[in-house]
């Protein structure tokens, strides 16, 4: 009998190369030089910049003297992209298995340019019922009154979240914080300890817990929850959630940034 033939490595290892230049520029809003790139990407000098001046050529990224930053082609085709399609397949599996071995609604929201988040994807275990928000993706939530929302306004400076926020917050629950410096002192926390909690102040007997899903560079990609009614999915039940929630953020971050190989793509 023969053998199976072992599966074909078809990773083009230059396009590897040119997405991490891409992801790279990313993160460098008014642009940086290609010895920049490079050592953050942890690509030689000397192909980052072929790469680079091929990219150019293609409109995918813009060159002033030295300086690169992401090109009018890479802003038109993503314009023509579902942003969260490719990302909601990958991830799926990871978060219907928080999901079920917690026996609660998982969620995975994104953040956008102004501060705010989508919620892309869902997960919901056995015995989901009670108050629980079902069929969330696509909704839209307040900030200040989601641990989501809290876990993203961490990463804040103090004077930016005063600029998004009024003074008076709008009350959705008993315990929704609804003045703002109070918010902030909650934010400080959130910042330090790593995760964002809120206890009735969504809606009446709800609780949830997030955590942040890094990229390699430290910034929020996406925020990860678990919420349940207080019947069920009580504060004793946070400290084992949240190492749960752990594996299954790391586990996020290495489908969405590494390939089945494990390398960077």
């Amino acid at each position: 009998m023969d053998r199976p033939s072992e599966p074909v490595d078809l990773t083009n290892k230059s396009v590897v190369k040119a997405a991490r230049l891409l992801r790279g520029l990313a993160h460098h809003g008014s642009g940086a030089s290609v010895t920049v790139l490079a050592a953050e990407s942890g690509i030689a000098r000397p192909t980052a910049f072929r790469l680079l001046s091929t990219l150019e050529r293609e409109g995918l990224v813009h060159r002033v003297e030295n300086n690169y930053s992401l090109g009018w082609e890479l802003a038109r085709l993503g314009r023509l992209a579902d942003p969260h399609s490719g990302l909601v397949s990958r991830v799926q599996p990871a978060l219907d298995e928080l999901a079920a071995e917690l026996s609660e609604t998982v969620t995975l929201a994104v953040p956008t340019p102004g501060h705010d988040f989508d919620i892309v994807a869902e997960a919901t275990g056995p015995h989901v019922v009670g108050v629980a928000v079902h069929k969330i993706v696509g909704q839209r939530f307040p900030l200040h009154a989601t641990s989501t929302g809290k876990t993203l306004l961490a990463e804040l400076a103090p004077e930016q979240v005063r600029e998004l926020l009024p003074e008076t917050l709008e009350a959705f629950a008993s315990r929704t914080i609804v003045d703002r410096e109070a918010l902030l002192r909650e934010l400080k926390e959130v910042h330090e300890q790593g995760y964002a909690v809120i206890d009735n102040e969504l809606e009446e007997e709800l609780l949830s817990v997030s955590r942040p899903v890094r990229d390699s560079a430290g910034a929020v990609a996406a925020v990860l929850t678990v919420e349940g009614p207080r019947y069920r999915f009580g504060r004793a039940r946070i400290p084992s959630a949240l190492q749960s929630m752990q594996a299954t953020a790391a586990r996020v971050a290495e489908l969405l940034w590494h390939g089945e190989d494990g390398t960077p793509v």
